[in-house]
């Protein structure tokens, strides 16, 4: 018996009107085994005595008696499948919430495999052997389990969704394609499934990347806060150092850190509503994201076709790359604190702080070469870039619209729209100079006016003695002796372009309060040498830093101050 029972095919004990394992086998005299229910049944809906196997026809209904030997047989079937089943369903899981469940289940239901588009039914491990082992059964058309079965059969024709209309963009039958849809354009359901299943993991990509770029925006600007309040906490320590070594007054104390605190505060403010922005497209780009997510991973070819057009629009979004969190300057502030004490305490102190500032400053170094292009005709430069001189001689050169072509000026090569730099030039031995920066939509023909409305922030020196500054009205200066070398600093965002004497270690003039819309441009004019009287070239210099030994004041540090002292 365990022989012919190793050599039974399982289709051999499912009867063919019920596709189930046989209850009451019964034999027509035709030789073919049914449930007695079914033949019977069978007989009485088609009205005719009709085999459904041969098609033989009886002219007298059979008497049907169970097949006892066979029945026998069946059980013993029976009980073995029920045995496997048994042994199968302790492998498999029940189905999860949000899982498809096994639709022949009873009792616990199992976790899904397939869905037959035949049977219109969802089979698990089990349940779905008869659609793996029997031949007919084998011909039905299983996909990954869904739910929505009903859903893939055509409302009108009810026949399978087995098309897609390109043309009009929804999923059709084989009925529509000849009838409702002719002449229309149309493609398997899979290959558009897996294009449209393709553009949805783009697209999710590309969200994902947006969500990263903004992470990594809210990174830098929460990394810009926290060296923003680091500055303000040094300058407030430093605050507090200073004007308790000083004895000043509570007052004064009050007022500057109320200012380095608005500052801040501010700043902090603007950095908060950057950060609410993008969290905010954040979230809605992870909301979207989950939508393409959950979608694209579908594995319901009509569900993800169908849902794939309603699918919501990008939240609008914005360009974040070039947003910055620009930090104050607060060196500044306590210089304009200190200043207001410099009549009654601080001469004596003045040299070694100006010293402070000025290796302060000497930090936002910037390598300076001249722009030959910009050069007047009559302009020398050295094949470095470091050097200028006016000759005697004029060169033939184009009068491109970059080119000076009255007043024997050249810019720096380099331009800046942002932060801060600094560079030094020596002008020693020169009866005649002017340096500074200009805007890069400066006037090059013809005469210039060199005043911040023009486009200049410069100092200059003329006739060996006088020198001035370009404000809207020239301010006079009184340097005694003249500075050797010229160091130029400018804060973008600040509005700062300051001068210094690098030899004395003091501050020259500082324009304060600008507002610069254009790229900046080092400015250099080395004047006529009138027959040799000023012939020593402009020469940029590397920054030699002061030594720190030098400027400690009772052990205090004083680096971080930005000290402004306009000279008359």
């Amino acid at each position: 018996m365990s022989a012919a029972s190793n050599l039974r095919s399982e289709d051999q004990f499912l009867c063919s009107i019920c596709l189930d394992v046989f209850t009451d086998p019964v034999t027509t005299p035709c030789g073919h085994n049914f449930c007695k229910t079914c033949i019977s049944q069978h007989w009485v809906t088609n009205g005719r005595q009709k085999c459904p196997m041969c098609n033989r026809v009886f002219k007298r209904r059979p008497e049907l008696d169970i097949n006892t030997l066979f029945s026998e047989v069946v059980a013993q079937f029976r009980r073995e499948a029920q045995q496997k089943a048994s042994s199968s369903s302790s492998e498999q899981q029940a189905a999860k919430p949000g899982e498809v469940p096994c639709d022949v289940c009873t009792g616990t239901r199992l976790k899904a495999l397939k869905s037959c588009l035949v049977c219109q039914t969802s089979y698990c491990q089990t349940h779905l052997e008869p659609h793996l082992t029997v031949k007919r059964l084998k011909r039905h058309q299983l996909i990954d389990a869904v739910e929505n079965l009903e859903g893939w059969m055509c409302t009108k024709h009810d026949k399978l969704l087995q098309l897609f209309c390109k043309t009009d963009q929804t999923c059709v039958c084989v009925l529509c394609s000849v009838l409702d849809h002719k002449n229309h354009e149309f493609v398997p359901l899979r290959e558009e499934y897996e294009g449209k299943k393709a553009e949805l993991e783009k697209t999710e990509a590309e969200i994902q990347q947006m969500i990263q770029k903004r992470r990594l925006k809210i990174q830098e600007i929460t990394e810009s806060v926290k060296m923003n309040k680091d500055a303000a906490d040094r300058q407030k320590a430093e605050g507090v150092q200073v004007f308790t070594a000083l004895m000043e007054s509570e007052r004064h104390l009050k007022e500057l850190m109320k200012e380095i605190e608005d500052k801040q505060e501010a700043t902090e403010k603007q950095a908060e509503g950057l950060i609410k922005d993008l969290e905010q497209e954040i979230s809605e780009l992870m909301e979207r994201s989950s939508e393409v997510e959950q979608l694209s991973r579908s594995e319901d070819h009509l569900h993800l076709l169908q849902s794939f057009s309603s699918l919501k629009a990008a939240p609008p979004s914005k360009d974040w790359t070039e947003v910055r969190v620009h930090p104050p300057s607060y060196e500044e502030t306590v210089g304009r604190a200190v200043a207001q004490l410099e009549e009654t305490v601080w001469k004596p102190m003045k040299k070694k702080l100006f010293e402070a500032e000025l290796q302060r400053v000497q930090q936002h170094e910037v390598d300076v070469t001249l722009d030959p292009d910009t050069a007047h005709p009559y302009l020398i430069l050295s094949d470095d870039g470091k050097q200028v001189y006016h000759s005697d001689v004029k060169k033939n050169l184009p009068d491109n619209p970059e080119r000076f072509s009255y007043c024997v000026n050249v810019l720096g090569e380099q331009s800046f729209s942002s932060g801060r730099f600094y560079f030094e030039v020596q002008v020693k031995g020169k009866t005649e100079w002017t340096l500074g920066v200009a805007t890069e939509s400066i006037n090059r023909k013809g005469k210039i006016t060199l005043s911040p409305q023009d486009g200049f922030w410069t100092v200059r020196l003329r006739n060996g003695n006088k020198y001035k500054a370009g404000a809207s009205s020239s301010v006079h200066l009184c340097l005694r002796p003249g500075p050797e070398k010229v160091g130029v600093f400018v804060d973008y965002e600040e509005g700062l372009v300051s001068f210094y004497d690098v030899g004395a270690a003091a501050l020259i003039y500082s324009f304060t309060g600008c507002s610069f819309t254009h790229k900046l441009h080092p400015f250099f004019s080395p004047c006529p040498n009138y027959g040799g009287k000023n012939s020593a070239p402009l020469i940029i210099c590397p920054v030699n830093n002061i030594n720190l030994s030098l400027i400690s004041l009772e052990g205090l540090e004083w680096e971080e101050f930005e000290l402004h002292f306009d000279s008359d």
